[in-house]
């Protein structure tokens, strides 16, 4: 049994509560609102992110940072990347010294183009930024927490702290595989949401399975090139931090940017001939 401290409350942090509870780990799920946090710990569900699946064990929401953090061995970020300085200057100082901080948000910053690896070392300081583990892979939360079958991976430049969140997260419907290239684990996940939105636009348009099917492999591709310029490995984009979340992103039935494109744009004149330069060899 682990002590792990949860920050962010969505749907992500919530199924990650879910199964964690399940699995007997002592949980403290740190919410913005505390409205939020008052109807989880009353209601034993999330009703505003997650209100299907019953959090069970020893599952306790705040809003204190203090209190979320307090003899945590693990502190899982789930709040949206954009929002992870902001949180990590807010916990600065409540960290303890040797836990497992664990990204299990996906993205960049904007403003910096920093990874949350590197926010991390840059709030928390470099022992922290060493002990940092990325979780990423294919993970529809609510899935996750209805118990269907689900992978992913943890990624550290230690892989050590990798396999302590491997063992820790593991269970029943949810198998963590691991790996080294921190990088590429990064990178993959927050780079395929720009495909993502493309393919929605695709759908939208109503372009056909055979556009998305080139658009997700050119796309991969691209990330593959983008992501390796960076020190990332081949195989990693071929993974489920790459592939396998680029396939559920793009292809999958919640694909919320497929809906939007398809009633704002479908009217939208479409020219589909392709261009020299997009009929090129492929590389």
């Amino acid at each position: 049994m682990s002590r792990i401290a949860i920050m962010g409350a969505g749907s992500w942090g919530t199924a990650l509560a879910v199964v964690a509870g399940r699995a007997g780990h002592v949980i403290r799920l740190w919410a913005r609102d505390g409205g939020l946090a008052e109807a989880i710990n009353r209601e034993g569900v999330n009703p505003v992110y997650l209100p299907s699946h019953e959090i069970a064990g020893d599952v306790l929401a705040t809003v204190e940072t203090r209190e979320a953090l307090r003899d945590a061995e693990f502190v899982v970020l789930a709040a949206p990347s954009h929002a992870a300085r902001a949180l990590l200057e807010r916990m600065r100082g409540d960290v303890p010294a040797r836990a497992i901080v664990v990204g299990a948000a996906k993205g960049i910053e904007v403003e910096t183009g920093r990874r949350v690896s590197e926010i991390v070392g840059e709030v928390l300081g470099g022992e922290a930024a060493a002990r940092f583990v990325c979780l990423s892979g294919p993970s529809f939360a609510q899935e996750v927490a209805a118990g269907q079958a689900t992978a992913v991976v943890a990624a550290s430049r230690d892989v050590a702290q990798a396999l302590r969140v491997q063992a820790v997260l593991s269970y029943e419907n949810l198998r963590v595989y691991t790996n080294d290239d921190l990088v590429g684990v990064e990178l993959g996940g927050a780079v395929k949401n720009v495909i993502a939105l493309a393919a929605g636009m695709v759908g939208g348009l109503g372009l056909g399975a055979n556009a998305v099917a080139a658009l997700v492999t050119r796309g991969l591709a691209e990330m593959t090139r983008f992501a390796t310029a960076q020190g990332a490995r081949v195989e990693t984009l071929a993974g489920l931090a790459g592939l396998g979340d680029l396939v559920l992103t793009c292809t999958g039935s919640p694909n919320a940017s497929a809906s939007r494109c398809r009633s704002r744009i479908r009217s939208t004149p479409c020219s589909t001939k392709a261009s020299p330069r997009a009929t090129r060899r492929a590389s």
